[in-house]
């Protein structure tokens, strides 16, 4: 079974929102598009993703950038 990234013109209006949002700060990736599918669980990730990435956050972005790299090796991540 192939699933399909969430397309703008396939997009509810509450989903449309969030990807003016990410897109207005670049960050508009496929993953974001594939979680679209569950709007709830898209609202949930950018909310965890959020608090990763908060500037008040005691570890440096690149040590996060590296638990990321680390994660997707290991699971297998294509992207």
């Amino acid at each position: 079974m192939h699933i399909k990234p969430v397309s703008d013109d396939a997009a509810s209006p509450e989903v449309k929102r969030i990807f003016d949002v990410l897109a207005a700060a670049g960050n508009l990736k496929p993953f974001q598009r594939m979680l679209a599918h569950k709007p709830a669980i898209l609202r949930a990730y950018n909310q965890l993703s959020g608090a990763v990435w908060a500037e008040d956050s005691k570890l440096s972005p690149k040590l996060k950038d590296l638990a990321y790299l680390r994660a997707s090796i290991i699971s297998g991540c294509e992207y």
